[in-house]
């Protein structure tokens, strides 16, 4: 006796026919291998076919009242829902013109009436196994994307996190705060999407570049990790001497991120940008800058780009040595480095977005709290200083 567990694993066949009698003989050679569904009409058929439970396989009739096989098998292969459902054609119509027709439309087999059972059942049995295998491919496909895209994402999501973190290092031990890094990072990348159609830098900023320029960002001051306490955290202007030590922090932070790619073993396309943003965001326009006095166009676009963000930063944040300039007063002093600070057309997008460095300011402010941990980070430093 069957039982239900084997009927519901069986595959399902819909058989459709205008004539009664091909229905009858169709589900009598059927039954005892299938679960077998009948359809009388073309409307019938696609009702069935796009239900809740289609069935694995039609065997279909061409010439039927209102609505012809022909027109059911456009309709089903059109539909994403039902466009896996092989079809095989099951006619009268024996022309080869007829079979040619039919194969086109998008049906995987062709028989014509009147019908031999076993190669009916031949047939129905060989495209039900393909099926299968299609179905167990497809699925198996749709597993390993979806498993790919929750990968990349765990990946990026490491990858934003690690450099945050290694940002952060850098920014606890200077007398700037965490926020300033995100900051950067909003002004950067709305710089860049403001000059992607410009001219000299449409060819460069790319999404893709843009999206890594975002991500690289925070890294531009990693190198101050390596800087001396005495000099990082000193409250007052620092001596020439002190200000040389200060500057290398551009060559030390290129250097560790050039490390860290160096032991991965690989080039890491946003660790490019982030070594020429850390080694480069100090130079200037005119060539006044450093650590190598670039000038121009032989400054990175990146680091042209984070000199303006990482400038306006430092003008409106308080520090312990210093009160926070005013918006207003901080793009003047802005401007007035236009084609000798800043490249000229990367400053006047700065000044056209005005606006929005100023809510990104905003939305990313300083607490007092923050400020709050950097005087005292500053004081027990100057306690463990001795006196001169």
């Amino acid at each position: 006796m069957e039982s239900d567990l084997d009927f519901v694993a069986k595959p399902t066949v819909l058989v459709v026919d205008d004539a009664p009698d091909n229905l009858a003989l169709m589900s009598g050679l059927l039954k005892d291998h299938y679960k077998v569904k009948v359809a009388n009409s073309g409307e019938k058929a696609l009702k069935i076919a796009l239900s809740d439970s289609p069935p694995d396989l039609i065997l279909l009739d061409i010439l039927m009242p209102g609505m012809t096989g022909y027109e059911v098998c456009e309709r089903l292969t059109a539909d994403p829902a039902a466009r896996d459902i092989p079809i095989i054609f099951l006619t009268a119509k024996a022309e080869v013109e007829d079979e040619r027709a039919g194969l086109e439309m998008g049906a995987v087999d062709y028989i014509t009436k009147p019908v031999s059972p076993p190669i009916v059942l031949a047939r129905v049995k060989n495209h039900l196994a393909l099926k299968a295998h299609a179905d167990f491919l497809r699925s198996k496909s749709e597993f390993l994307e979806t498993e790919v895209a929750r990968r990349t994402r765990e990946v990026a999501a490491i990858q934003d996190v690690t450099i945050f973190t290694m940002a952060s290092m850098a920014e606890t031990r200077d007398s700037e705060t965490g926020n300033h890094i995100r900051r950067t990072q909003f002004y950067i990348k709305v710089l860049a999407e403001r000059l992607c159609q410009h001219p000299r830098f449409a060819a460069t900023l790319s999404p893709v570049y843009i999206n890594l320029l975002f991500k690289s960002a925070p890294l531009h001051d990693i190198g101050k990790v390596g800087i001396p306490d005495r000099i990082l955290l000193k409250p007052g202007r620092l001596t020439p001497e002190e200000f040389e030590i200060m500057k290398t922090h551009t060559t030390l932070g290129r250097d560790a991120i050039q490390a860290a790619e160096d032991r991965l073993g690989m080039r890491v396309e946003f660790l490019t940008l982030a070594k020429e943003i850390a080694y480069g965001h100090q130079e200037k326009w005119d060539g006044s800058g450093y650590p190598e006095g670039s000038a121009g166009d032989a400054i990175p676009v990146s680091a042209r780009l984070m000199a303006v963000a990482d400038v306006y930063d430092a003008l409106i944040s308080r520090r312990v040595y210093k009160e926070p300039f005013p918006h207003a007063k901080a793009v003047e002093i802005m401007a007035e480095g236009k084609g000798s600070h800043f490249d000229p057309d990367i400053l006047d997008a700065f000044l056209a977005l005005q606006d929005e460095f100023r809510a990104i300011a905003a939305r990313h402010a300083d607490s007092d709290q923050d400020m709050e941990q950097k005087k005292e980070q500053l004081e027990r430093f100057i306690g463990q200083t001795p006196a001169a």
